[in-house]
């Protein structure tokens, strides 16, 4: 009994680390839409057993990270303009909340910061480097909405940020972006003059308009 429950212990702990990392890389645009996924692939490349790996891609799939066909087949979504469209509304609804219940504790070191970020995004942007910019761009927004110290609607948003991590990848190279995203200045700056109605529009605007470039 003690061996099965160590197994099972560490079938667990293998579980958690294979979504963590598939996660974050589905999350951050490390992956193409309608990308195959398979098990035994995932198992070799994160050096564990099936089980794991299943388990792994059933919460990834229950979040909408993944797709399962009728057929069995895993893949990152390939999401329809009226699925862009209703991520991009729920983007306009979640987030200008976070920065505004973030507005009142968004004192120096927190603007400090969301600069520094900013300076690293525009780095990304320098390189063509895609998940590098998808990343940095999440931790700035993030680095803002901790400090609203609203989980419940922190944990909503990353949700669709996951759902969207393919697809802004696509977004990226259909832009050739050259230039760090223009809102995330007016962001900082309606911070800095305390601006609530400017902050709003401005977070708005900035996860919104990239993403409606997307419908075909």
């Amino acid at each position: 009994m003690l061996i099965q429950s160590r197994q099972g212990d560490l079938s667990g702990v293998a579980h958690e680390r294979v979504y963590r990392a598939l996660r974050t890389r589905i999350m951050h645009g490390e992956l193409e839409p309608g990308q195959s996924l398979t098990l035994r692939g995932l198992g070799k490349q994160f050096d564990v057993s099936m089980t794991p790996a299943r388990e792994a891609v059933r919460r990834l799939v229950a979040e909408g990270a993944l797709f399962l066909s009728s057929s069995g087949r895993v893949s990152t979504p390939e999401l329809t303009n009226e699925r862009i469209e209703e991520l991009a509304a729920v983007r306009a609804l979640l987030e200008p909340e976070l920065a505004m219940r973030a507005l009142p504790r968004a004192h120096f070191a927190l603007i400090e910061r969301l600069e520094t970020i900013n300076n690293g995004v525009s780095q990304m942007v320098a390189r063509q480097d895609a998940s590098g910019y998808i990343r940095m761009n999440l931790e700035f927004h993030r680095t803002l909405y901790l400090r609203a110290q609203a989980p419940a609607i922190l944990a909503m948003t990353e949700t669709v940020w996951l759902q969207l991590g393919p697809t802004m990848r696509a977004l990226y190279g259909r832009l050739k972006r050259t230039e760090p995203p223009y809102h995330h200045k007016l962001i900082i700056a309606a911070l800095k003059a305390g601006d609530e109605p400017g902050l709003r529009l401005a977070v708005r605007t900035d996860v919104t308009q990239g993403l409606r470039m997307l419908k075909t």
